[in-house]
């Protein structure tokens, strides 16, 4: 991602009310592929790049996280193709966007559980979190293999382990224990959640974060997401009264 602003900016954003966490559900690849009559494959290289320029708005905004949904646990119910394909295209997307990634100051991170993986991603993977780590401009989030309850019942687990071992007592778990063992604990949760392609569902995506994060959902598809689109999802989320659940007036 080179540096680069935002084509001209809406006169109904108020750049002063934006939120600084930003995810996304990257639905429609397939499906905008199968309508131009291509390859499901191509759907995701297209996709791919939707995503690094959603990066870059993020950065250029000063929207300081973005989480994006690459990869769930249930998509290795996919062909066989597809998910090689998938796996192929991550690896060689890190190796060709770290030293960008680098210089533009962005901290990528990967949530979820990455062990089945193949090595060689694995790898790529860890390598650029150590690169990255101390990047400050942007936090950018990716979960691959990554199931909400999976993470979850994950918590609980460890949680459980200490309590067997005496280090923490059963009254000592609370909200924010939990939080601090899933995936995102180094992040705020969630301001703004933006859902393409129309689903109504979460499809097991950070299902504890998301508890009071706004959500916006569009016809569009992921690869035809722009800055445009972009700026549609973040003007409706500054017309939400963000209650957090408690009484106003």
């Amino acid at each position: 991602m080179t540096a680069q602003l935002i084509p001209t900016l809406s006169s109904n954003l108020n750049l002063n009310k934006l939120p600084q966490h930003v995810a996304v559900i990257m639905d429609g690849n397939g499906r905008w592929a199968k309508q131009r009559g291509l390859p499901r494959i191509e759907g995701h290289r297209r996709g791919a790049n939707t995503l690094k320029e959603m990066l870059r708005y993020c950065k250029d905004l000063k929207i300081k996280t973005l989480t994006a949904y690459a990869f769930s646990t249930e998509n290795w119910g996919r062909p066989t193709a597809e998910v090689d394909f998938l796996m192929t295209l991550f690896e060689r997307l890190l190796q060709k966007e770290l030293k960008e990634m680098e210089a533009e100051r962005v901290c990528i991170n990967f949530i979820g559980d990455l062990s089945p993986l193949p090595p060689s991603l694995q790898q790529e993977m860890h390598r650029s979190m150590e690169r990255t780590k101390n990047n400050r401009d942007i936090y950018f989030n990716v979960a691959i293999n990554y199931g909400s309850r999976h993470e979850m019942v994950k918590a609980c687990r460890k949680i459980a382990e200490k309590v067997q071992q005496g280090k923490i007592s059963a009254t000592d778990i609370d909200e924010n224990m939990i939080a601090q063992h899933l995936y995102t604990s180094s992040s705020p949760d969630p301001d703004l959640l933006i859902r393409t392609s129309g689903e109504m569902r979460l499809s097991n995506f950070l299902l504890w974060q998301l508890a009071y994060t706004e959500i916006y959902v569009t016809d569009t598809l992921w690869p035809d997401f722009n800055h445009e689109q972009f700026e549609q999802a973040l003007e409706s989320f500054q017309q939400r009264d963000r209650r957090f659940g408690k009484k106003v007036g």
